[in-house]
């Protein structure tokens, strides 16, 4: 066979502009098959631990927190907060925090790993609302026995200052403790276990 009229030149040209072609469609075909083996960054943000300063609560204040698109409860309790703690046992639903959720390595009647720093879940047990901080002793709108605590602007439930249910309340169970580890002293890593930490 011959190859008179042939133009090697081109011939090579059109071979290599169509190998880079292929190629680049190949590549523009890959990246989003490949990228959609790892998470989204909505997905990551989702379920991602937070880093909480806290540095800046004030004793017997509170700050709120996000992880999980859930507002996370944290205050700085005073002597005399933790002191009331042990004035309501008897009126409490669950004073011993057995049927709640919160991980093994809090205590559970703190409710927390060191007694002065409590971290709740910012949403009551009974339907879902953002219970009010209430941490005035007798305010007259919840009665002369009243030593702080949450109120559940929806349905009237009543928590401590340890986030645990009062009895006859709408609320079933504590607020929850989401697993958390402390990093330094003022910072706290909310989402991850302290054994894991």
């Amino acid at each position: 066979m011959s190859n008179d009229g042939v133009n090697a030149g081109r011939r090579r040209f059109l071979v290599a502009a169509t190998s880079v072609v292929g190629a680049a469609g190949a590549v523009g075909a890959a990246v989003p098959f490949v990228g959609s083996w790892f998470p989204s960054a909505k997905a990551k943000a989702a379920g991602a631990p937070v880093k909480v300063n806290i540095a800046k609560i004030e004793p017997g204040q509170q700050m709120v927190a996000e992880w999980r698109g859930q507002p996370v409860f944290i205050v700085r309790r005073t002597p005399e907060i933790l002191g009331n703690l042990q004035k309501v046992v008897a009126e409490l639903a669950d004073p011993q925090s057995k049927d709640s959720v919160q991980p093994a390595y809090v205590d559970p009647q703190m409710r927390s790993i060191r007694p002065e720093i409590l971290i709740l879940v910012g949403l009551c047990t009974h339907l879902g609302c953002s219970p009010t901080y209430r941490p005035e002793v007798a305010p007259v709108d919840l009665g002369p026995k009243w030593v702080g605590g949450y109120f559940c602007p929806c349905h009237g439930s009543h928590y401590d200052l340890a986030g645990r249910v009062y009895k006859s309340q709408p609320a079933p169970l504590n607020l929850p403790v989401p697993p958390h580890a402390y990093e330094s002293d003022d910072i706290i890593v909310i989402g991850v276990d302290q054994e894991n930490a």
